[in-house]
């Protein structure tokens, strides 16, 4: 297929600025694959679709606070630094982007606060992108509580407003426990924990995986051809826990729902031969695009992505081009909201 075809036109106003009141009562959107049927209801009566012996697959990434300001040495310029990733924990070596690109070269220190942390760049690996070393003398968890204090929540761009303080809690799953993305898996925002506990008295099973969402979730498709489409690599983890719960469900006929977009691509990153899940830890770069048969999960449960991203093209290899494009349609006209702390789609 090509990236044209996944064009549309999105109002600015459709981009939620913030989440609703309630993390389960945003409006939830229901596509049925087989019908073509769409339905209209809150994220909280997700409990009528789902029962005893169907299993929820959820990713536990945390978010941490990724985006930095401080000052070039010597001239005092304000820069932005945006941590991607650690490359390593006991040199303190990071990978991130830099903000004027420009001003910022090697050798170069960057402070922070109030010179609370000091940073020296080792290497160019991008035009935006930097290698940069943490001078800090402390321990690990006081460097982490350092960055943790100066560092803003890293709502995305499209989020045309300042990170506030109900940010650190509302961009970030109830389930987070593994530190490492830069973007929250947003899908998970949702669940509330009276709905988890609803749905886990209805006996429905949640497997836990990780995978920490990068930017590269996010980062435009360049090429109209699909296939010829390069995902960045992002690390992810998929457990015995997991894969006994997410296999024991299937082989018993209960439903598998991904929660979002990077647990499906993790299970489906991680197929044995006889189409089951398998165990495994490393990087994905998996792109799913029409056509693609799913061998694991047979619902998904989303938002509302934005126009050409790879995100609605794997919503399109799941639900169907035509059924993706009517809904996404729908959506605009009954004035769903989009994106992060938009509202949500359960595909079934």
């Amino acid at each position: 297929m090509k990236l044209s075809q996944f064009d549309f036109e999105l109002p600015k106003e459709r981009i939620a600025l913030y989440p609703s009141e309630n993390r389960d009562e945003c409006r939830l959107m229901v596509i049925h694959r087989k019908t073509g049927k769409i339905e209209h209801r809150k994220f909280k009566d997700i409990l009528d679709y789902f029962d005893d012996g169907d299993t929820m697959i959820v990713n536990n990434t945390k978010v941490f606070a990724a985006r930095l300001f401080g000052t070039k040495e010597k001239t005092g310029a304000k820069i932005e630094v945006f941590l991607l990733r650690e490359l390593n924990k006991t040199l303190k070596l990071w990978d991130v982007l830099v903000d004027p690109a420009r001003k910022i070269r090697v050798g170069n220190k960057l402070y922070f606060g109030d010179d609370d942390l000091v940073a020296e760049v080792v290497d160019n690996t991008t035009s935006r992108g930097r290698t940069i070393r943490f001078l800090f003398d402390g321990t690990d968890e006081e460097f982490r509580a350092t960055l943790s204090k100066l560092g803003q929540t890293p709502l995305p761009k499209y989020i045309k407003r300042e990170p506030e303080e109900s940010d650190k809690d509302r961009y970030q799953t109830i389930y987070a426990k593994e530190e490492g993305a830069v973007a929250a898996p947003t899908a998970g925002l949702h669940f509330s924990r009276e709905l988890m506990k609803r749905l886990e008295i209805k006996g429905v099973e949640f497997a836990e995986i990780t995978l920490h969402i990068g930017l590269g979730t996010f980062r435009s498709i360049e090429v109209e051809d699909l296939s010829k489409h390069k995902m960045d690599a992002e690390y992810f983890r998929i457990d015995d826990k997991a894969v006994d719960l997410v296999n024991k469900s299937k082989e018993k006929g209960g439903k598998i729902c991904a929660v979002g977009t990077t647990s499906m691509r993790s299970i489906e990153t991680a197929v044995s031969a006889k189409n089951r899940l398998k165990s495994m830890e490393g990087w994905t770069n998996t792109f799913i695009h029409p056509p693609y048969e799913f061998a694991i999960a047979d619902a998904l449960i989303t938002n509302f992505h934005l126009p050409k991203s790879s995100l609605i093209i794997m919503i399109a290899a799941f639900a169907g081009y035509d059924l993706t494009m009517e809904a996404y349609n729908l959506a605009i006209k009954e004035e769903y909201n989009f994106y992060s702390y938009g509202d949500a789609m359960l595909i079934i």
